[in-house]
């Protein structure tokens, strides 16, 4: 029997791959044998990560700005310029915004928007022919959005475009899901929690004391988030269509809530 996890000679485009979670994923991918291409707005930080991960097989860095339509055609142009198919996408390049309400402001709320749910909706539809030249019944093509717990619950902090885009980008992977199966390209999301990355500043300063809110009693490791992945988009993961999956230790699903009422003798 094949390996069901087995990767080998497959290309992936994963957004935002050289840090935090994107880069986790993408140095998962690159050691078990993927043809990886990593892009972000930082070309020295693209660039210094893909000769790092080449050391372990081949990565190949495109800085890229895909908060503007110009951008996201620019990346899906410059793909379809070296592939002929496409295996993996992994839509990870995100961003956030903090202020309080009543000083919000709109160039806040389209940053955060247009990173988080434009790109993904527009590389995910200029990049489809090669993932369908890609995909077959038995193989099919993987898209991977990357969300968020904060669209799963409501978070303390007022970060109004974050959690709201996440939860859109949670739906919008429902109905890519369905319009896309007949392609042979499976579309499902992953919702990290608490992991060490520059998006989740308080996990890495404050681990311990995110952990006491984590049923598993850690934040995630590395391992976590690309083991995920790596289930995901391999052969194991042919089944999945439309999901959201938080990888969060149970901070969502496990953790008991206070009941709002309560019955008096």
């Amino acid at each position: 029997m094949n390996d069901l996890f087995d990767l080998r000679g497959r290309i992936a485009l994963v957004t935002g791959g050289y840090r935090g979670i994107g880069r986790m994923i993408a140095e998962e991918f690159v050691e078990r044998g993927v043809r990886t291409y990593i892009t972000g707005r930082n070309a020295d930080g693209v660039m210094k990560a893909a000769e790092e991960l080449s050391a372990k097989g081949e990565c190949i860095g495109i800085p890229n700005d895909l908060g503007t339509i110009e951008g996201v055609t620019e990346l899906a142009e410059a793909i379809a310029s070296r592939e002929s198919q496409l295996d993996i996408l992994i839509n990870n390049a995100g961003t956030g915004w903090h202020a309080p309400l009543d000083e919000f402001p709109e160039k806040g709320w389209d940053k955060t928007f247009n990173l988080n749910i434009k790109a993904p909706f527009f590389l995910t539809q200029k990049l489809r022919p090669l993932l369908a030249k890609a995909g077959s019944l038995d193989r099919p093509a993987k898209v991977i959005n990357i969300s968020s717990t904060d669209s799963l619950y409501v978070p303390t902090d007022e970060s109004y475009p974050y959690l709201a885009s996440k939860a859109g980008l949670n739906h919008l992977t429902r109905k890519l899901a369905n319009r896309l199966a007949k392609d042979h390209i499976r579309v499902n999301t992953i919702a990290p929690g608490a992991f060490e990355s520059e998006m989740n500043v308080a996990a890495v300063e404050h681990p311990d004391s995110i952990a006491a809110f984590v049923p598993a009693g850690r934040i995630g490791r590395p391992s976590d988030i690309a083991g995920t992945c790596v289930y995901m988009v391999s052969s194991a993961g042919d089944y999945l269509v439309g999901v959201v999956l938080p990888v969060d230790g149970g901070a969502t699903q496990a953790l008991p809530v206070a009941p709002m009422h309560q019955n008096e003798d």
